[in-house]
C-alpha cells in the first residue's frame, strides 16, 4: 500500500510525534502522584534518561510506544510499507539500545519496569502491578 502523504506531510508527521511527556507518560505520573509517590523526571545522568525515576525505591519506569519500541505481538507495532529498509533498521536500533539502558540500569541496582503505551487502557491494572513491582523494587537495598 502506498503512502498517503506527500513526502513534506510525512516528515512533517513524523517531528510532530513527541519523545517526552506523552500521554501514557502523563497518565502514569498522575496515577503515581495520587498513590503519594514522589518521582524525577528524564535524568540525565542514568543511562537512557529513564521517563520516570523514583529514587527512594530505587526503581525506573520506563513508559514505551509500542511502534518505536516494537512492543512483541502488539497490533501497534506495524511496519511502514515505504522504505521498510530503513525502518527495519531504526526498529533494531531502538530495541538494541533499550535493551543496553535496561541492562546498565539493573547494573547499577535500579529495578525497571516498562509500561507499554498500549496497556494504558488498562490503567487500573497497571497501577496496582506498579505498587507491587516499586515496593519490591525498595526491598532490593
Amino acid at each position: 500500500m502506498a503512502d498517503t502523504h506527500t513526502k513534506e506531510q510525512r516528515r512533517d508527521n513524523m517531528r510532530a510525534i513527541k519523545s517526552k511527556n506523552t500521554k501514557p507518560e502523563l497518565l502514569i505520573r498522575s496515577a503515581l502522584h495520587r498513590m503519594g509517590f514522589r518521582f524525577r523526571l528524564h535524568k540525565k545522568d542514568l543511562p537512557g534518561k529513564p521517563d520516570i525515576v523514583l529514587p527512594k525505591y530505587k526503581t525506573i519506569i520506563d513508559v514505551r510506544g509500542c511502534f518505536w519500541h516494537r512492543h512483541p505481538n502488539c497490533k501497534m507495532a506495524t511496519t511502514p510499507s515505504t522504505n521498510t529498509s530503513y525502518w527495519i533498521k531504526k526498529f533494531t536500533t531502538n530495541v538494541q539500545r533499550d535493551k543496553d539502558n535496561q541492562k546498565k540500569l539493573e547494573s547499577m541496582g535500579w529495578n525497571v519496569i516498562v509500561v507499554w503505551e498500549c496497556e494504558i487502557s488498562k490503567l487500573d491494572k497497571i497501577i496496582n502491578n506498579l505498587q507491587h513491582e516499586i515496593k519490591k523494587g525498595a526491598k532490593k537495598e
